[in-house]
């Protein structure tokens, strides 16, 4: 498979469903907002740019199946599967906020291969495929050379459902206050890892998280030359709810610190 080919395919179905998401922002009237679950969201927008990308996506690769947050399509691909969120930062979007991004990921077998997050707000679209690097608007990136965590910035996203460990998660909080240039909560995971992708961020955390948050951003990061992994070091990231993601130098750093204090506070 030529994943570049596929890569520049999919972007341009993101960019498309991210263009119209925009537009719609404008217009948007949260009375057309509906609850799935504690502070979790859905509307129109989110289910309409969520078609567009089946509909783009299917043409490329008619065989894939989906696995999408608003569940348009449950067709399960043998070897291939798109791993796709048609709008993350729904809060930021029903409330006339950015970031808000479209995450699209190709799954082939149990490996991610491609990866596109378009950040609608300011049109930017970064995107890797397997082995080829990392680029926004085409200009290759890369992750921070930070060393330190002392001298990072940090990006996480807060809890909105799960609180089973929000006293660590807290506890994060305060150490990251003491110990590093500061923290921000942009509000969409996609896009805190694009900017870890691309050095504006030095590290990201979060946990309680599905695929289509993390799949694309996960494998940007990567492919930028940064290290990702679950709270536990290991590969679970996409499916076991939490991320860290950092530059490789800080990693060791900022898994010794999220490590000890997400599972092992309080035992």
């Amino acid at each position: 498979m030529n994943y570049e080919y596929i890569t520049k395919f999919a972007v341009k179905a993101a960019e498309r469903a991210g263009r119209w998401l925009a537009n719609e922002q404008k217009k948007f009237n949260t009375s057309k907002t509906e609850t799935k679950g504690k502070n979790d969201f859905v509307s129109y927008a989110d289910r309409e740019a969520e078609k567009m990308l089946i509909e783009d996506l299917s043409e490329l690769l008619p065989e894939a199946g989906y696995i999408a947050e608003e569940g348009t399509s449950t067709k399960v691909g043998k070897k291939y599967n798109w791993i796709i969120d048609p709008l993350d930062g729904t809060t930021n979007f029903i409330h006339g906020l950015l970031p808000f991004s479209v995450s699209v990921a190709l799954q082939e077998n149990d490996e991610i291969v491609a990866g596109i997050v378009y950040e609608a707000g300011a049109s930017e679209t970064f995107y890797a495929s397997k082995g080829s690097g990392a680029f926004l608007n085409g200009k290759p990136i890369s992750v921070s050379k930070t060393e330190k965590i002392e001298d990072s910035l940090i990006g996480t996203g807060f809890p909105y459902y799960d609180y089973a460990r929000l006293p660590q998660f807290m506890k994060t909080l305060e150490y990251f206050m003491h110990h590093s240039h500061g923290i921000r909560r942009p509000g969409s995971a996609a896009t805190d890892l694009a900017y870890v992708a691309c050095g504006r961020f030095d590290a990201f955390y979060e946990y309680g998280l599905n695929p289509w948050d993390v799949a694309a951003g996960a494998f940007i990061v990567q492919e930028a030359g940064g290290k990702v992994s679950d709270y536990n070091g290991g590969n679970n990231y996409i499916f076991g709810k939490d991320i860290m993601a950092s530059n490789a130098t800080i990693y060791p750093e900022f898994f010794k610190i999220i490590n000890q204090i997400m599972n092992n506070m309080g035992k």
